[in-house]
């Protein structure tokens, strides 16, 4: 494709040579002189002056290069919309593969791909242009949008609901039991019956391994536009608002209720019955307990506000110093 092209699909500013050929896309310093990379992060702006790159996507102000440049206000967003144009995913053509089992009272809608050893059970309805890969199970009574896209052995349990525009990644667990047991009085676990669906809204991934629990009552709640990463646990019970992201393996216990816009960074673990307010951040491992006021900056285990663990953890590697400070002031006191 013309880098001339190229900038009025993705509604740029061209500064270059508009005729040069590209042929694909790469990261800035692995790209050749036929492919396009980009420049979100400051830190790479000065390899932009040196990369092979025959176009590079920068911000409206970004200083000239020798390289042609595509300029727009969201570089990494318009290289994810490059992505799209470059790479052609697999093919998956309408039709149901003869190892499939679906069952007679399910409804599929047009142009599916169903594929080897499927599992639809009774009473499941299911949109169009659905892509179900080999070995996914969707279990009796769910419902599911159009466009959805499931990847080899992902699962839906019993009468959970997802929306259009749903994707599950390899091994993602939709509506799996909620770790709920009650104890009697001779100490035995007694297994509570998680009696509620996992409801998803439209716009959703959930990527490999991750799983949501169903709820013992009521339902558990996955807004619009959330993004799920590997190895996630969504407890029993809980709501996630809309275009909120969980970054790889996010814990939340039962009953948690996150907000809308929220971004948990890998690890972060949140204590039950709690509210995370809209807007909220939380640093990488960091462990949230109590309630979260909206737009709130979190980092550390406990966690507690992020510029205060900033300043504390600068002071972590000083503390013998200033002990010994401290206890020689003392002496000198006395």
């Amino acid at each position: 494709m013309r880098t001339a092209e190229l900038a009025r699909v993705l509604q740029a500013e061209l500064r270059g040579d508009p005729d040069l050929e590209l042929t694909g896309v790469a990261g800035i310093e692995e790209a050749e002189p036929s492919q396009l990379t980009f420049v979100a992060n400051p830190k790479y702006a000065a390899i932009a002056k040196t990369t092979r790159a025959g176009a590079i996507l920068v911000t409206p102000d970004f200083p000239d290069v020798p390289a042609t440049t595509l300029r727009l206000r969201n570089p990494y967003l318009a290289f994810a919309q490059a992505l799209e144009i470059f790479y052609q995913p697999p093919v998956w053509p309408a039709g149901v593969h003869p190892t499939a089992v679906i069952h007679s009272t399910a409804s599929i809608g047009k142009h599916a791909h169903i594929g080897a050893y499927v599992v639809v059970g009774e009473h499941v309805v299911i949109g169009d242009d659905a892509v179900i890969l080999p070995h996914v199970v969707i279990y009796p009574g769910v419902h599911i949008g159009d466009r959805f896209f499931a990847h080899a052995h992902a699962v839906v349990r019993e009468a959970c609901r997802l929306g259009d525009d749903v994707v599950l990644q390899n091994g993602a667990v939709v509506g799996s039991d909620g770790f709920g047991f009650a104890k009697d009085e001779a100490g035995r676990w007694h297994k509570i019956p998680q009696s509620g669906p996992a409801v998803l809204g439209d716009r959703i991934e959930v990527q490999t391994n991750s799983c949501i629990d169903r709820a013992s009552v009521g339902a558990t709640r996955i807004g619009s536009g959330v993004k799920i990463d590997n190895l996630v646990q969504v407890g029993h019970g809980s709501s996630v608002d809309q275009n909120t992201l969980l970054c790889a393996q996010v814990g939340l216990a039962g009953s948690t209720h996150v907000g809308k816009n929220v971004i948990l960074a890998g690890q972060v673990g949140v204590a039950g019955h709690c509210k995370i307010g809209d807007g909220s951040v939380a640093i990488a491992q960091a462990g949230l307990h109590g309630d979260i006021p909206p737009g709130s900056m979190l980092a550390g285990s406990p966690a507690f506000e992020h510029k205060q663990w900033l300043r504390a953890s600068a002071l972590f590697s000083r503390l013998p110093e200033l002990l010994k400070q401290l206890q020689r002031r003392n002496k000198s006191e006395e």
